[in-house]
């Protein structure tokens, strides 16, 4: 939080002549202005000019722009007229106002006058002339948005009330004394002055009296809606405990009752009713640099299926930990859910569902949707924006990534994320048995999103190593499914992402026969069915090898991921 004194709003009371000519310069210098750069670019000019017009006299003197200039009558004038306007600092952001409109002509004549003589006025520049003043564009904020449409172009600033209502510069009794003389903060605080420190002393104190993970979830909520930079702090130093109250397993749970704890929006909601304008939706976020986008459908969330708009909990909780453990910029995060409707008839008769009463779209309809979106994102943020889809169904999540794989930087965590950190584990395993990926022959239980992501993330490391064709390097890979062991037999029948693993064999029912016929040297579970890697699955994989690999990547009673593996040797 950098505590700037630029531009205050004035205490004194403003003359109605004063707010008037304010409010015909703003409306005119901001007439036909459809950008925020080029809007401050023409108008922080101007201001800046008329904050520095020599001025007769110093009663009635006040502190000036961060106490660098002097006060005299003109400059009191002005401030007067800013009071009535309601000039606010930004920080690199700009100043914005709120104002009457007024007539052109007015203005010109007014700025004249108070200019003298015949030295420039920033009303006889041209865009070209101007754009190159004003604040540094630290982050590439106006480049990204160059022709975004300021919609509203007046904004209120983080000052006095309002900055302790702003969760990203709130630092509640954290603010030392001279940061609450600056930004106009007596009053509106306790007289006690406490550190960060003991702030989340407090909190953590408060949070460990619930009993119940969805309360403690809850109050977390409430603190990063309220003092963001607290919420991480306490993230950060406490991340063991926290992090499966902030994400898995509890955000599960506040998943399924999401509708009944909403108490604020933490994201974007694109539903059905924004088709054909997702950009101006998009346009609608406050923020401009955006770098990762965590975009979910709530079709399966988690191991729970079809919470529709309610599935926002998933891209929230998820950015939170980019944030906290990735060094991510909270501001440069944005989480949306996509509401094309659900087939849950729970929440479909729920009154306190939050999103659109309907039956789930498919089809082409669903296809455009999506294009729209990835479209609008690309047009909006740019090509480099990292776009993740979370919890998207099997049938899409695929189609998803091999659609705008070589349009867009996208990523599935279920696919990839997950087989990044099975393929993590075996490589860093075989540095303790040896040996290499291609020695080894693999049995999947589970051929969803993340079983086939881990198959097909071995197949290519192993191609990469052995330069072997990557289809001869998936006939050492075999999945089981709900049906049994996938075969070539099986093919017509089975979903476009299962049928690079069906190979010649002949039909295998169950998990133990699927052992025992393939004889697989790793084994390796997907599945959120429990109590299926048996004893006798167990004894039987270790009957015909000296050491085997078992790999759980399985979900608990609260859905929360782990992964673990066990090595067993052959006694």
């Amino acid at each position: 939080f950098q505590a700037s004194t630029c531009f205050p709003p004035p205490r004194s009371t403003p003359s109605a002549a004063g707010a008037r000519r304010l409010a015909v310069a703003v409306r005119a210098v901001a007439g036909g202005v459809r950008s925020a750069a080029a809007m401050r670019a023409r108008f922080l000019p101007l201001l800046a000019r008329q904050w520095q017009h020599r001025a007769s006299g110093s009663s009635g003197a006040r502190r000036g722009c961060c106490g660098r200039h002097q006060c005299g009558e003109t400059r009191r004038g002005l401030a007067a007229a800013a009071a009535a306007a309601r000039w606010w600092h930004v920080g690199r952001r700009g100043f914005v106002a709120s104002v009457e409109a007024g007539a052109k002509g007015e203005m010109e004549s007014t700025m004249k006058e108070i200019r003298g003589g015949g030295a420039p006025c920033v009303l006889d520049m041209d865009d070209a002339a101007t754009v190159g003043g004003g604040v540094e564009d630290t982050y590439g904020e106006d480049r990204a948005t160059e022709e975004q449409l300021v919609t509203p172009w007046t904004v209120s600033v983080a000052s006095g009330y309002n900055l302790l209502r702003d969760p990203r510069y709130n630092k509640g009794l954290a603010f030392t004394e001279k940061e609450r003389e600056t930004h106009y903060l007596r009053g509106l605080l306790p007289p006690a002055v406490t550190s960060q420190e003991l702030q989340e002393r407090k909190i953590m104190h408060n949070i460990r009296q619930y009993q119940l993970p969805l309360q403690r979830y809850m109050a977390m909520m409430d603190l990063q809606e309220g003092n963001e930079r607290l919420f991480y702090k306490l993230l950060i130093d406490n991340v063991e405990e926290l992090l499966p109250i902030v994400y898995t397993p509890t955000v599960g749970e506040a998943c399924q009752k999401y509708g009944s704890i909403f108490s604020r929006p933490q994201g974007l909601y694109i539903s059905l009713k924004e088709k054909g304008k997702i950009l101006e939706v998009l346009k609608n976020w406050p923020e401009r640099s955006i770098q990762v986008i965590v975009v979910t459908d709530g079709e399966r969330i988690l191991g729970l299926g079809d919470l529709g708009c309610q599935g926002m909990g998933i891209p929230v909780g998820k950015l939170s930990l980019y944030t906290a453990l990735g060094g991510v910029r909270p501001s440069a995060c944005l989480p949306i859910t996509l509401d094309v409707g659900t087939n849950n008839e729970e929440l479909l008769n729920d009154e306190f569902y939050i999103g659109l009463r309907q039956r789930r779209v498919t089809g082409q309809e669903y296809a455009d949707f999506l294009h729209e979106f990835m479209a609008a994102v690309k047009q909006n943020y740019g090509e480099k924006v990292l776009i993740q889809f979370e919890d998207f169904a099997n049938h899409n999540a695929f189609d998803l990534l091999a659609r705008y794989g070589t349009t867009h930087l996208v990523f599935n965590d279920d696919i990839q994320g997950t087989a990044s950190v099975v393929l993590a584990g075996l490589v860093a395993a075989l540095k303790l048995v040896g040996g290499t990926l291609a020695e080894h022959t693999y049995l999947f239980l589970g051929a969803g999103e993340a079983g086939t992501g881990i198959a097909e993330l071995i197949a290519l490391e192993m191609s990469r190593q052995t330069k072997t064709p990557i289809d001869e390097c998936r006939k050492k890979i075999w999945l089981v499914d709900s049906k049994g062991l996938i075969v070539s037999t099986r093919k017509e029948s089975l979903q476009h992402f299962k049928k690079p693993w069906a190979h010649e064999h002949e039909h295998v029912g169950n998990l133990l026969d699927a052992v025992n016929a393939i004889k697989p040297t790793v084994l390796i579970g997907t599945s959120g069915k429990g109590q299926t890697f048996t004893q006798e699955v167990v004894e039987a994989i270790s009957s015909f090898n000296e050491v085997t690999f078992i790999v759980l990547t399985c979900f608990t009673f609260y859905y929360f991921e782990q992964y673990l593996m066990v090595f067993c040797k052959k006694m």
